[in-house]
Parts: C-alpha cells; sequence; structure tokens
C-alpha cells in the first residue's frame, strides 16, 4: 500500500469522478484508475461503487475513509516536522470560516502570509456545521465557527470572540424610544438576521427556542452592513453585534436596542481533536491567539 495510492483515493472521493479527480492530481485519469484498482487488490476488497453517474463509496471504502486520510494527513505532519526542525516552516494549511466582520480574516491572513510567504493557504467559507464536519474528517486544519452552546464535539476549540446582540430599528420604529426589547416583543416583528450556521443566527434561533417562542427572519442576508440597510429603510428588525452598529448608529439612521434576557453570540476556533496539527496549521493558531 503506497501513499500515492491513498492520495489518489481520497481525490477521487472528494471529486466523486475519476477525471476530475485526475485534473486536480495533475495526472491521467487512466493512472488514477489504475492505482486504486491495485489498492482494492491490496485490501481485497472494492472501496468504490463505479455503476452511477458518480462514484460513491462502498461499506469498506466508508470504513477505510478515515483511516486514509489520517494516514496522508501524518505523512504530511511529518513532512511538515522535518522542514520545521530544518528551519523551513512551510506547508499548507486548509481554513474554512462563517460570514463573521467579528474576525477580520483578511489582516489575519496578511499578516500570517508576511511571516511565512512559503506555506500556501486555502480557505473556504460555510455554515458551522459544515465547517465542523470538514474539521473532522480532516480536509480542514482549522476553521473559524460560530457557536451558541457548548463546545462541539470531536474537536478542540478555543473561544477568540463573544459578543452581545442587539435589535436595531430605524429612528422613526417605535422600538427606537425603548432602551431594551423583549425577546417576545420581536417575535411578533420581521427580523432580519445573518444566515444559518454563522453565530448570530445559532445564538438568536437557540434563545427563541429556549423561550418556546418563533422567531420570524424575514431576510438573511451575509453582510452585516446590508442589514443594517435594510433596518434603516424599515423591513425589519435587524440583529446584529454590538460590534456592527457603532458606525451607523452614530450616523443617526437606526438606533440599537438592547434584547432582554441578554443574547451573545460566540465565535471559535476548532481544530480536530486527535491527531497533532502541522508546523503550518500550529503557526496560525498562535498567531490568532496572539491577536485575540
Amino acid at each position: 500500500m503506497e501513499l500515492r495510492q491513498l492520495r489518489y483515493f481520497l481525490a477521487v472521493v472528494d471529486e466523486a469522478n475519476f477525471t476530475r479527480a485526475a485534473d486536480r492530481l495533475h495526472v491521467t485519469q487512466p493512472g488514477v484508475s489504475a492505482q486504486i484498482r491495485q489498492l482494492e487488490r491490496e485490501l481485497g476488497h472494492a472501496l468504490l461503487d463505479r455503476s452511477g453517474r458518480t462514484v460513491t463509496l462502498t461499506q469498506v471504502g466508508t470504513a477505510v475513509l478515515p483511516y486514509a486520510r489520517a494516514a496522508v494527513a501524518a505523512a504530511s505532519a511529518t513532512r511538515d516536522a522535518a522542514d520545521a526542525v530544518a528551519g523551513l516552516v512551510r506547508g499548507h494549511v486548509g481554513i474554512g470560516s462563517v460570514p463573521s466582520a467579528a474576525l477580520d480574516l483578511i489582516a489575519l491572513l496578511s499578516n500570517f502570509h508576511a511571516r511565512y510567504p512559503d506555506i500556501e493557504i486555502t480557505l473556504t467559507e460555510q455554515g458551522s456545521e459544515s465547517l465542523l464536519k470538514e474539521v473532522r474528517t480532516g480536509r480542514l486544519d482549522l476553521a473559524f465557527v460560530g457557536l451558541a452552546g457548548g463546545s462541539p464535539p470531536g474537536v478542540a476549540c478555543r473561544i477568540i470572540r463573544e459578543e452581545s446582540l442587539v435589535a436595531l430599528v430605524a429612528c422613526t420604529d417605535p422600538l427606537s424610544d425603548k432602551p431594551t426589547a423583549g425577546l417576545h416583543e420581536l417575535a411578533g416583528r420581521p427580523l432580519i438576521t445573518l444566515p444559518r450556521g454563522t453565530g448570530v443566527r445559532s445564538a438568536l434561533d437557540a434563545s427563541f427556542a429556549e423561550a418556546a417562542l418563533r422567531a420570524h427572519i424575514a431576510f438573511e442576508v451575509s453582510d452585516p452592513r446590508v442589514a443594517a440597510q435594510l433596518a434603516h429603510r424599515g423591513f425589519g428588525t435587524a440583529i446584529l453585534p454590538v460590534s456592527e452598529i457603532a458606525e451607523d448608529d452614530g450616523q443617526g439612521h437606526v438606533r440599537a436596542v438592547l434584547i432582554t434576557p441578554g443574547v451573545s453570540a460566540r465565535l471559535a476556533l476548532v481544530t480536530r481533536a486527535q491527531g497533532p496539527l502541522s508546523p503550518a496549521a500550529n503557526a496560525l493558531c498562535a498567531l490568532v491567539t496572539m491577536r485575540a
């Protein structure tokens, strides 16, 4: 069994297609097929079901997958460790993040790249649940996810930001004259909030569920500035972190009203719970900790 075979196997699983996997690996499609057939012969079982339009895992393939990912990750970590000892902190770090202005990701990555220009960085934006799955399976080294409750299972988690949420309303809204707004008042209003999977949305949904109330989500937007503009135009009440409303509130377009009982959203850095991180991932985690 060779690492090359395992890498080819993982590429086909990720792409669900031999041709796309070959393109990703910069090799020929017959070469990928031959290596995986050899791997299957050595194991004595078929790993992939090729009968459909897309390639899927067999039952044995599903069982083998996490071990294949771990083996490839361990080989990469071994190489990175050797480079680190030689003073060459290089390699690759795969990062995931929920859309969040609470984290200046561009500044963070720019700082990291300036320190470690030889490290390749890849970034994907998804919801928290998808990112947690990617970290657990090893497809991502680390991710910034939104949390409402306790630490998710199967990952190592550190909170890097926690903020109170406020209700943002137009100055002409009757709620703008009040210092606070209860969840029961917000339940009867069209709400403007961030998409599912973000820390803000998770905290909002959890608070309404705990109070046995139903939120009327009228708008889901990924940009907090758009949410504030919609609130200013009277389309509804925007639910945002405190840090997102300072500038708009200063212009007098909207008013921020505290939510009672208090609702807070947390942004966490998660890594896989088992096995060492690569030197590249460790270096980025250390930088996040310094900036938190």
